[in-house]
């Protein structure tokens, strides 16, 4: 039983495109290397305590909090190994919910916008995430029901959320290098191409990438090639194929990649609960 209690599930549902959710009920000796995804992030914590690093801050987190993690964020958990750690996680498209805040009122035009706000102490949206979370996986909830209920909850959150205010704008040459990283993703890049891309030297071109993205650009390829490798897992992809995809030399190496950025191995992800 504690086997199947460590091992986190994922839910998907190709209906729902737009929303994806991790449960992890009682992990001990867990570790989470400093990452980031491409989908905005909301976790409800259900058991234990964690130190939450994020946007240069860390926060202890406990039972009952929920965290707010922006898209590409750097953010990570480290739970106290002294007792079991448990959350959901909700994953929700930015272009979707973008579109949401724009129709609810939230923005003024249907474009992401940041929050400042990082964790929710002792919230009433906590029991109303983990209930959500909840009708996602039940597989006796019709799909329509479940995007309803999403949406509900996430229109009764968004108000509460701060933005981002007066948020830091990118040097063009790091936006070269970001869209540069991007294309790229799966193949061979050195740092001398990034300087070329961005027209920085190596010491400056680190220092504004840490500055403004929280990782070194190697660091930042590793985490694209694991997203990558992530979205051909999705789309049912072998683990081997989704490897030489994302730019792995082994299907090993992804593996232990992943492992270290997800706390969970790929076929543990493959294997997540997909429904016609």
């Amino acid at each position: 039983m504690s086997g199947t209690l460590n091992k986190p599930l994922f839910w998907r549902d190709a209906r729902l495109p737009f929303v994806e959710l991790r449960q992890l009920q009682a992990g001990q000796g867990l570790c989470y290397a400093p990452h980031s995804h491409r989908q905005w992030s909301l976790g409800a914590i259900t058991r234990g305590r964690s130190d939450f690093c994020y946007a240069g801050q860390t926060h202890a987190i406990e039972t009952g909090d929920l965290v707010v993690i922006n898209p590409e964020w750097v953010h990570a958990c480290n739970p106290l190994t002294s007792s079991a750690w448990g959350y959901w996680m909700l994953y929700v498209d930015k272009d979707w919910l973008a579109q949401l805040r724009f129709q609810l009122g939230g923005l003024d035009q249907p474009v992401w916008e940041d929050f400042s706000t990082p964790v929710f102490r002792a919230s009433q949206h906590h029991a109303a995430m983990c209930q959500v979370a909840e009708t996602l996986v039940d597989v006796t909830v019709a799909v329509e029901e479940k995007e309803q209920q999403l949406v509900a909850f996430l229109a009764r959150l968004l108000p509460d959320l701060k933005p981002v205010t007066n948020p830091a704008s990118k040097p063009q040459g790091l936006l070269a290098v970001e869209a540069y990283l991007h294309a790229s993703a799966s193949l061979e890049v050195s740092l001398e191409d990034l300087c070329r891309v961005s027209g920085y030297s190596e010491g400056h071109l680190i220092r504004v990438f840490r500055q403004h993205l929280g990782l070194t650009p190697h660091a930042y390829l590793i985490n694209r090639r694991v997203e990558r490798g992530r979205q051909a897992l999705q789309q049912g992809q072998p683990i081997a194929e989704a490897a030489l995809l994302a730019g792995f030399s082994d299907q090993a190496h992804f593996q232990r990649t992943f492992k270290r950025l997800w706390a969970a191995t790929p076929n543990q992800y493959r294997q997540a609960l997909l429904q016609d």
